[in-house]
């Protein structure tokens, strides 16, 4: 028989949830077998995959151990990675960073070690913030995502409680976000609201707006306000009412007006020959707007968190 105590981070959530995270050798089919079979039980007690454990909480687990073999930890690459990573703000529960234009936020076939989140967890682990060995179902994680050829502000949790609270505030629109790029042409109003609707195509990674509702777009609304013109183009700051895949890029793009370095919704072969790698698209400014409880993370409440315009690679263009 093997214990499981449960500690802070792993409170909160679903029994199933924490045993797929905690017992990476336990296969699922098995797990609800087992759970079904008072083979796993909480507090010596019979339980339900989806009774929510509290911390203190004991596991027990009749099962062999075979089951507890999980994959190799990466203490060796935290421990061996030069965390770079340019911090905007942090405090106990959240760190903040511009993740720079090409980088990965989380790992594909081509990057492992050379990602956002492991430099994130690099940096944790070398200041004794996070140690994998103390931890059974928690990893530092990002709130948000950002595109790979996008800059921009993302929000990585310390701790369990900070990321659920963060991504319910995130999926409850209680963070706005405001975006600052580059559009070709002179828009025809200074300030205006884009909406329309949206569908995604996951195969090909390719979104689709339309100005009707139609089966299977989504809502999308995008606000938008010109900041400086150029002979040729804009400098726009948006603000994200609804948060979809490439919805400043393809809404802009749906208005006559694509980003500038956009291979996918604009013409990029000039955009190249003029310096523009990558689309000039920049998550800038972060207003932590929480209008309803504001619970572990209330501090925040009414915050801001901008970057430097003048650091915004694209912004010369328009000094």
């Amino acid at each position: 028989m093997q214990i499981l105590k449960i500690n802070k981070n792993d409170a909160g959530q679903r029994l199933d949830k924490f045993l797929t995270k905690a017992v990476k050798g336990l296969p699922a089919s098995l797990m609800y077998k087992y759970i079904r079979t008072k083979k796993i039980k909480v507090n010596r007690k019979r339980c339900e995959q989806k009774q929510i454990l509290a911390e203190g909480d004991e596991i027990q687990l009749f099962i062999r151990d075979e089951f507890f073999d999980s994959p190799e930890r990466d203490e060796g690459a935290l421990a061996r990675i030069t965390p770079k990573i340019d911090i905007v703000y942090e405090d106990d529960n959240i760190i903040l960073c511009n993740k720079r234009p090409g980088v990965l936020c989380h790992e594909d076939d081509s990057a492992k070690d050379n990602t956002l989140i492991m430099h994130i967890k690099a940096y944790l682990y070398q200041k004794g913030e996070y140690d994998p060995d103390e931890e059974q179902s928690f990893v530092p994680a990002l709130c948000n995502r950002i595109d790979r050829n996008t800059g921009g502000i993302v929000i990585a949790a310390k701790n369990a409680e900070a990321l659920r609270v963060m991504n319910d505030k995130i999926k409850n629109d209680e963070i706005r976000k405001f975006y600052l790029c580059a559009v070709h042409g002179k828009l025809p109003k200074r300030a205006d609201t884009l909406k329309g609707f949206l569908r995604k195509d996951s195969k090909n990674n390719l979104v689709t707006v339309s100005d009707t509702e139609k089966p299977g777009f989504k809502h999308i609304i995008t606000k938008y306000k010109v900041i400086k013109e150029a002979r040729e183009s804009s400098l726009v700051e948006v603000e994200l009412v609804t948060g979809r895949t490439h919805q400043i890029r393809a809404h802009m793009a749906h208005i006559g007006h694509p980003l500038l370095g956009d291979g996918k919704y604009g013409i990029n072969r000039d955009d190249k020959s003029k310096g523009y790698k990558y689309q000039a698209l920049y998550s800038y400014r972060l207003i932590f707007d929480f209008g309803r409880d504001e619970g572990y993370l209330g501090y925040l409440s009414g915050k801001e968190i901008s970057l430097d315009r003048d650091e915004i690679w694209f912004v010369k263009d328009y000094e």
